[in-house]
């Protein structure tokens, strides 16, 4: 059975979130636990980012399906995983990629879900705050560098997913397992992980988001401190 007209509407009218057609009422349970993720994270930048770094924060949109959907971006797809596409500020996120975190992948908890929408919501404040296109010139104008600056840009979005974890812990609501799940969810979408999974054996210098150790470092990070300027992968080699 499809979502409900009341429960769509309901989805529709919080302004973050979209329920795509391709839901129905098994996926519910999930699509309300998004839902509050989404609003803590976005309600969380609301009051953070503007005194973090003078710019203010507006709310990106989520659009979640299952199979594949068109994006701003071109088309999504379950093999696409989650992404944030800056041309229409939305995160795209294919609710099958949760059940295959858990089995495939072994990163179990609600919170390692949690750490997954807060990762490509980091994405957002990168196209908000200038770094997001600063990158992709970068990567335009120095093609060999093309992979390093994406795994820059991935554990800085790490980074913020774990400042924004931080601020669940000061108010309270945050479990030690909690954590655990992230750092489980971080370690399972390592390139060498997944590299190693495939075919048995990682090359880091095809990494494009960073290895296991490099993203639950950059998430710790965050997490110790709660503050964007700790974030800053640009600053290391």
């Amino acid at each position: 059975m499809k979502l409900s007209r009341n429960l769509l509407l309901l989805f529709l009218a919080c302004g973050s979130l979209f329920a795509q057609r391709d839901l129905d009422e098994r996926d519910r349970p999930r699509v309300a636990y998004v839902s509050r993720v989404l609003d803590d994270v976005q309600h969380t930048w609301d009051r953070e980012l503007a005194p973090m770094t003078g710019t203010p924060y507006h709310h990106a949109k989520l659009d979640l399906f299952r199979n594949k959907m068109t994006s701003g971006c071109g088309p999504a797809k379950s093999l696409t995983g989650p992404f944030y596409c800056p041309a229409d500020e939305k995160v795209y996120l294919d609710l099958g990629f949760f059940d295959e975190l858990r089995s495939r992948f072994g990163a179990r908890g609600d919170f390692a879900q949690a750490y997954v929408i807060a990762h490509e919501l980091g994405h957002h404040i990168q196209k908000l705050l200038g770094i997001e296109s600063k990158v992709h010139q970068d990567q335009d104008r120095h093609p060999r560098d093309r992979n390093e600056l994406s795994v820059k840009l991935e554990l800085q979005a790490d980074c913020f997913a774990g400042a924004w974890a931080h601020s669940t812990k000061e108010r309270g609501i945050l479990k030690e397992q909690d954590v655990d799940s992230a750092l489980s969810a971080a370690a399972a979408v390592g390139d060498d992980h997944l590299q190693k999974m495939a075919r048995g054996y990682s090359s880091p210098e095809s990494f494009t988001h960073g290895s296991s150790a490099q993203r639950q470092g950059w998430f710790r990070k965050g997490f110790a401190t709660g503050r964007i300027a700790s974030c800053n992968t640009f600053g290391t080699n």
